[in-house]
């Protein structure tokens, strides 16, 4: 199938084969485990029996190669250690060239699993790579996250599930160049969580891809936010992210799964979006600092929103201080359930090439086929499963 958006160029690495020497660590016990990460270095590959461990794992100024980077897994991907309880799991600080797979943690009172830059804004944590990883019930109130990442350049989130959380899954704070694919974030009763993935802070150049998202949060995806002047990095504004794109992703419920806040350029295209609650999408402006631009900039393009107007009267919720004007609608593909011929939604700018009214014949929503067995809709060619990567 031919894939119809255009990759983002990420600042990745390869590791070659044979280039470096590589140590295979394995660890069973949770001084085995900090002693080995006091010695790791470049090709330092630790592996975690499977078993229970002690939460409150912090380690810094860890540093691999691009040839050769230093990787901390679960020994058995099937049955991962576990790491419950404590305030974090996992604090990884000013590193560099590191991977961690293969790892659940569960019932932190802060956060999930936390990365960042040290404080030094300047030499932020790059090249890192958080894979396969469970974690569940975070929080379950308040600003606390499933993964919170402060300065973390050239990352990627990949292939992760990510269950009841208080604030944000993940929360990116100052990230830059950054790609997050073939997660899953599932809600859970009894937390909070406020968002989603959160680009904000002076994030830019973030890909969020082939996610699906289930009743998963207030805001599904947060394009932006709200964030104090001393977090930014690496300065303050003008914009709390620029350059988000979410593509191929799939949503069912939430309360909005996209929310655009204080953006200046974000693309949200070849999504399916199954029965939203109240809204499709928001436009916020929630800093409003001298020198902020509004939010603007906006794209919403070949997406596949199937709704009920009994749970959407307002397609957009706008906030003040934006700039709806500069958004673009184009070739999405709408149709609502209880009221078919109320299916053309209103926007606050003219859509271009959308289909509205039209049944999709979605195969099985209730086991999460999405594709539409209606040959119109299928080819026409909007949401998710028009994404092949």
């Amino acid at each position: 199938m031919q894939c119809h958006w255009t990759c983002c160029v990420l600042a990745v690495w390869v590791a070659v084969s044979g280039s470096a020497a590589e140590s295979v660590v394995r660890v069973g016990d949770d001084g085995a485990l900090r002693a080995a990460l006091r010695e790791a270095g470049p090709g330092t590959k630790i592996r975690i029996a499977a078993g229970r461990y002690r939460p409150g794992v912090y380690v810094s100024n860890l540093s691999g190669t691009a040839e050769a980077p230093v990787v901390i897994e679960g020994a058995d991907a099937d049955d991962p250690p576990l790491f419950e309880g404590g305030a974090e799991a996992w604090h990884l600080s000013n590193c560099k060239f590191v991977t961690l797979r293969n790892i659940a943690v569960r019932g932190q009172t802060s956060n999930g699993i936390n990365a960042d830059d040290g404080g030094s804004f300047k030499t932020p944590s790059h090249h890192m790579v958080f894979e396969k990883l469970h974690i569940a019930d975070v929080g379950p109130r308040g600003n606390h996250d499933a993964i919170k990442l402060s300065g973390v350049d050239d990352f990627v989130v990949r292939g992760c599930t990510m269950e009841g959380w208080g604030g944000q899954a993940p929360d990116m704070v100052g990230c830059h160049r950054g790609l997050i694919e073939d997660c899953t974030f599932r809600g859970k009763e009894g937390f909070t969580q406020h968002t989603g993935p959160q680009t904000k802070g002076g994030s830019t150049d973030v890909v969020i891809r082939r996610c699906l998202f289930l009743n998963a949060a207030g805001r599904g995806v947060q394009l932006g936010g709200s964030t104090g002047m001393a977090f930014f990095r690496p300065r303050p504004g003008p914009y709390e992210a620029k350059n988000i794109t979410v593509e191929g992703c799939t949503f069912v419920g939430c309360e909005a799964p996209v929310a655009y806040v204080g953006v200046d350029g974000a693309v949200v295209r070849y999504n399916t979006f199954y029965r939203p609650k109240k809204w499709v999408m928001r436009i916020l402006q929630e800093t409003t600092a001298e020198g902020f631009v509004p939010c603007r900039n906006g794209r919403f393009e070949h997406n596949l929103v199937v709704f009920r107007r009994a749970d959407v009267s307002t397609f957009v919720n706008v906030g003040p201080h934006t700039a709806p004007e500069t958004f673009k609608f184009a070739d999405n593909f709408w149709y609502c359930e209880d009221r078919p011929s109320a299916s053309r939604p209103t926007l606050p700018a003219a859509e271009t090439g959308g289909v509205y009214g039209i049944d999709p014949q979605l195969a099985d929503p209730a086991r999460q086929a999405f594709r539409p067995q209606n040959a119109r809709a299928a080819r026409f060619g909007a949401g998710a499963y028009e994404v092949a990567l």
